[in-house]
């Protein structure tokens, strides 16, 4: 990859690279790609000032110097098109570029492009925008390699954005993006996401570490000098070809070991690295032999990767050695192969090897991929999703061992039974006990790094336990468990499920009758995808949800009930049902069986044409229309009776209320910045109001005329290209 601080790219520079690497066909099209996104990104500035078009060469520079693909990189210089585009979608993409290359842009594309979504805080986007790139990746795995490019170059040019947007995408990259890149092996992405977020979150330690790594930095890179000079001799004079190097440790590395240990910095062993690239294993444990002959290694400090790689694919030798004054530094054995995996990761195997494409050859490498899929068929709920993936996936872990020496990596407080469901369901399923390194251990042991793990089966075990579900840490492991109950016993759980649903409601003194009413459960089985009652006490009986949950959604709906204003009765005892379909738009809305009711717009919710709508029938004053996904209807549907369908005037130029919530800097001159860009759209301010935040931002709230949805994205699209915009959000009213 591009060194940091070195000079941007030009387009010609990037399209005759590509041309040395791939094929002229794919050449070709890469071509087009280069001047689709230039033109897609004219006039389009970075935060820095420079053009945007910046950006896009320089994730596509890093993706192909990683050795990714011909449709990888053509999608890396496209990756931001659909987002920040005008009116450029996935379909665009895939016409002009193929679906290989639109599916890998899809995937990096955050949700709210669409302008189907409307979140209500920041963290729901969050969490949407999070799963759907999870399951991009777990689909195709190239998705990870553009995203994570995407990341670090934004990471290198965080200077230039504003306090709050700093702090917000160093943590989120903290968080998440550098666990990614170390969950697919890519050490030097991880390592330099990890410095720069260090950097901006804790200024402060940051600049102590600095100062600490600085105050004998001399010293160590004499002795670093020193080592690697008569290693190198000793190397030549044993007949192993190497390249040697030296390398300081990464500082949030530091940092956290420090932290760890509670030690100071010159307890930490390996500030200093060296390493040592040669062309064989045979030539790793050569070399090892020749270093440890004439160098004191520190006892309990030698690490061997080669035989037992680590699960992100990690191999190399390890070993922490003593210079003559007494300053210890470690020091790395590898291969050629294995430092390029080392650095890159996953990108490293993506080609052909022996007849088989790097797909299938990292499927066992990768195989938390799966379980990715798997919580996504049994969590519905994005926050709860975003959550299991960060706890089990990318959070800490242990490696552990199978009776065969193959090592299974599970999240930090992982038990047997967790070990057990991910070697295989059946396995889980039948497990009656465990030996943990040959000696029998309880099935709520708490799993350690090296732990060598042997699962007792028997086929008389029926089945497990719902005590198991207390026991498991993996949100895998507990999905194949409640899965396996939600099969086997389901009369058992219906009345089950009943019984505890009952139960609760007692204790909480509600009347289970009232509050089982059709129009009330028939909202919860449509929240939770179920089909019927009896699925539901299936779920409560099987552990699938808990009572208490289902309950407080049956109150809710049963207090928002009792405030809702009494059915008025039918003018008339018997009345047929109105047939005739108007098609008399009123305010740009058709009511559909009534061409003669007034018409008036939810003010919670202000629909505009090209959103869902829905109509209700209010007393004495007409049908009020408000989005579908307004909160105040899940109210409002339960009054079927008041319910009429309406739809939008296909011809309506009618102009219509939005509302947005603008975060912004706290500067002179955001408001006007705000207006200018409004008028330049020509659309009419209808009121503007602001307000300072505890955080240095800046609160706007806006409400303007458009014509419909269309027009309001192309108003949110060019006030996030301010650079006193944070973030722009469309309000409920």
């Amino acid at each position: 990859m591009k060194p940091k601080g070195g000079a941007n790219m030009e387009p010609e520079e990037l399209i005759a690279e590509f041309k040395k690497r791939y094929t002229p066909e794919q050449t070709e099209v890469f071509q087009r790609a280069v001047a689709f996104a230039i033109k897609t990104h004219a006039n389009q500035l970075r935060e820095s000032g420079e053009p945007y078009i910046v950006h896009p060469i320089e994730v596509a520079r890093m993706v192909m110097e990683m050795g990714m693909d011909a449709s990888s990189v053509t999608a890396a210089i496209l990756h931001d098109a659909v987002e920040d585009g005008d009116n450029i979608t996935v379909q665009n993409i895939s016409d002009e570029f193929g679906a290989d290359v639109a599916n890998l842009v899809d995937g990096v594309t955050k949700l709210t492009k669409s302008g189907k979504q409307t979140y209500v805080t920041k963290k729901q986007e969050q969490s949407e925008n999070l799963r759907k790139l999870f399951l991009a990746i777990a689909a195709d795995v190239r998705v990870v390699i553009i995203k994570l490019a995407d990341r670090l170059h934004n990471m290198r040019t965080l200077a230039y954005c504003n306090p709050y947007k700093r702090m917000r995408k160093a943590k989120e990259t903290l968080d998440v993006y550098a666990p990614l890149a170390h969950r697919f092996g890519m050490g030097a992405i991880k390592g330099e996401m990890e410095d720069l977020s260090f950097m901006y979150l804790m200024p402060e330690e940051y600049a102590d570490i600095s100062r600490q790594f600085k105050e004998k930095q001399a010293e160590r890179q004499e002795t670093l000098n020193e080592a690697m000079r008569v290693i190198d001799e000793q190397l030549k004079e044993a007949g192993i070809d190497a390249t040697i190097s030296g390398r300081p440790k990464h500082l949030y590395s530091v940092y956290r070991k420090m932290q760890r240990l509670n030690a100071g910095i010159n307890e930490v062993y390996d500030l200093i690295a060296i390493r040592v690239i040669v062309d064989t294993v045979n030539d790793c444990y050569a070399a090892l032999g020749v270093i440890h002959a004439s160098w004191k290694p520190i006892p309990g400090r030698f690490k061997d990767y080669i035989a037992t790689p680590k699960p992100n694919m990690y191999r190399s030798l390890h070993t922490t050695l003593l210079a003559s004054n007494g300053i210890p530094f470690e020091v790395q054995i590898r291969t050629k192969e294995m430092h390029r995996t080392a650095e890159y990761g996953i990108a490293a195997h993506w080609m052909y090897k022996e007849g088989r494409t790097v797909q299938s050859l990292l499927d066992r490498k990768t195989s938390w991929l799966r379980q990715v899929i798997e919580a996504k068929e049994n969590t519905e709920d994005s926050k709860e999703f975003v959550e299991s993936i960060m706890k089990d996936f990318l959070g800490e872990y242990v490696f552990v061992l199978t009776p065969r020496g193959e090592i299974i990596d599970l999240p930090k407080g992982s038990t047997p039974l967790d070990f057990a469901y991910r070697i295989h369901t059946n396995i889980g399923h039948h497990c009656q006990g465990a030996r943990i390194n040959g000696s029998l251990a309880r099935l709520d042991y708490k799993l350690k790094t090296n732990d060598v793990v042997e699962i007792i089966t028997s086929n008389s075990q029926p089945g497990p336990s719902r005590d198991w579900l207390k026991i498991v840490k993996t949100q895998s492991a507990r999905n194949k468990i409640r899965q396996w109950f939600k099969k086997a016993n389901r009369e058992e759980n219906i009345a089950r499920g009943r019984d505890m649903l009952e139960d609760a409601a007692k204790r909480a003194g509600q009347p289970i009758a009232e509050l089982l009413k059709a129009d009330y459960y028939s909202v919860v089985l449509k929240r939770l995808n179920m089909g019927s009652l009896d699925d539901l006490y299936s779920a409560i009986g099987f552990g699938g949800i808990s009572a208490g949950n289902v309950l407080h959604k049956l109150i809710d709906l049963k207090k928002k009930d009792d405030k809702v204003e009494e059915i008025e009765e039918r003018i008339k005892r018997g009345e047929q049902e109105e047939t005739v379909k108007s098609h008399v738009p009123v305010n740009g809305i058709i009511v559909k069986g009534d061409p003669g009711m007034a018409v008036r717009f939810g003010n919670c919710c202000n629909p505009l044409p090209g959103d869902p709508i829905i109509g209700y029938i209010t007393r004495g004053r007409g049908v009020s229309v408000h989005r579908a996904d307004c909160p105040n209807v899940a109210n409002l549907r339960t009054d079927k009776a008041r319910i009429i369908e309406v739809e939008w005037a296909i011809n309506s130029k009618s102009a219509f209320n939005a509302s947005l919530q603008i975060e912004g800097e706290n500067q002179t001159g955001t408001l006007s910045k705000i207006s200018a860009t409004l008028s330049a759209l020509n659309i009419s301010i209808q009121s503007i109001s602001g307000r300072p935040a505890s955080d240095g931002r800046y609160i706007i709230e806006m409400t303007f005329e458009v014509t419909n949805t269309e027009q309001l994205n192309v108003i949110i699209k060019n006030l996030k290209k301010l650079k006193c915009v944070n973030e722009v959000y469309r309000m409920n009213r």
